[in-house]
């Protein structure tokens, strides 16, 4: 006879608890996708912890305490170190001059860059040969373009010396001649670049607008002042912002061509920081207390652009 188990297996079914709902695949696939963007994400946040966040940090730290360079007693010299920095013989000295030629770079940067991107924009048979020399310097470093215009403005052994030996004149035994000299070698070596950025601007104007433009009869100037300039402002702010930042943190350029010479006039803020933290005083705590100085002012002058800019485009 035949034994009916379907009571008991629907009982031994009864007993079992319940199964936990299964979670949407949809959370899954977005955990899954979250943890490889953290895994893409971590080697750049890596570099940016080793080579950002903790220099910062010991910069701070070395701010507010007497840290010689080679030997002695690192202790808290908080106020100290501030004060020594602002009462620095050349500190306000290298300050107005880095002002002043912050000024004179990017205005003749902006204006040249700007200049020169007009002049490629327009579809000549020379178009592709301007623009490769133009940019070409842009491609050789700092340092290097540096040392190429020293041996240039050698008056002993550079191409032009026996023609300053008759003028008795040297590019950079002036002040005035030591600081156009450089803003030469700069605007030679990232004009190029500039104009790059400036011609990106320009192709990402609509055509259309310089057509219903002409349609309308408005002159070159007119254009350029109506349509060019106010489209443009977005990347005229980005321009002004690497231009400015780039010149208040001048270095290579007059440490290799005038050591901050003739007479300390070419002394910018951070060959100071230099010269403090490694020559004469060799005082780490007065230089990082330096850094944090300009450090500051570079975010309130970057503040101040930025919010300009922003109000221009609302205007």
């Amino acid at each position: 006879m035949a034994t009916d188990i379907r009571p008991a297996a629907v009982a031994v079914g009864a007993d079992t608890p319940p199964k936990p709902p299964r979670r949407p695949r949809s959370s899954r696939r977005a955990r899954r996708a979250a943890a490889t963007g953290w895994l893409y994400a971590a080697p750049t946040a890596l570099f940016v912890l080793l080579v950002f966040i903790v220099p910062l940090g010991l910069v701070l730290q070395m701010s507010g305490s007497d840290w010689p360079l080679l030997s002695g007693n690192r202790g808290p010299n908080l106020p100290e170190n501030f004060v020594d920095a602002v009462d620095h013989r050349l500190f306000w000295q290298s300050i107005g001059f880095t002002l002043t030629y912050t000024v004179i770079t990017t205005v003749l940067l902006i204006a040249l860059g700007l200049g020169l991107a007009l002049l490629v924009q327009e579809s000549t048979r020379w178009k592709s040969i301007l623009r490769t020399s133009f940019l070409v310097p842009s491609a050789l470093g700092l340092a290097s373009a540096s040392l190429l215009f020293y041996v240039l403005y050698s008056p002993y052994a550079g191409p032009f010396a026996d023609l300053m030996s008759a003028w008795g004149f040297t590019f950079l035994g002036t002040p005035e001649g030591a600081l156009w000299s450089t803003v030469f070698l700069i605007v030679w070596r990232y004009a190029g670049f500039y104009m790059l950025l400036m011609l990106v601007g320009l192709q990402g104007i609509p055509d259309e607008v310089y057509e219903a433009a002409r349609i309308d009869g408005a002159s070159r100037w007119q254009t350029f002042r109506g349509i060019t300039l106010p489209l443009l402002r977005p990347t005229l702010a980005l321009t002004v912002v690497l231009c400015v930042t780039g010149s208040l943190l001048a270095f290579e350029q007059f440490y290799i061509l005038t050591k901050g010479g003739p007479d300390n006039s070419t002394m910018t803020i951070v060959q100071l920081i230099y010269n403090v933290a490694f020559q004469g005083q060799n005082n780490l705590g007065i230089a990082a207390a330096l850094s944090v100085i300009v450090l500051l002012a570079l975010i309130v002058i970057n503040i101040f652009q930025l919010r300009f800019f922003r109000s221009a485009d609302e205007s």
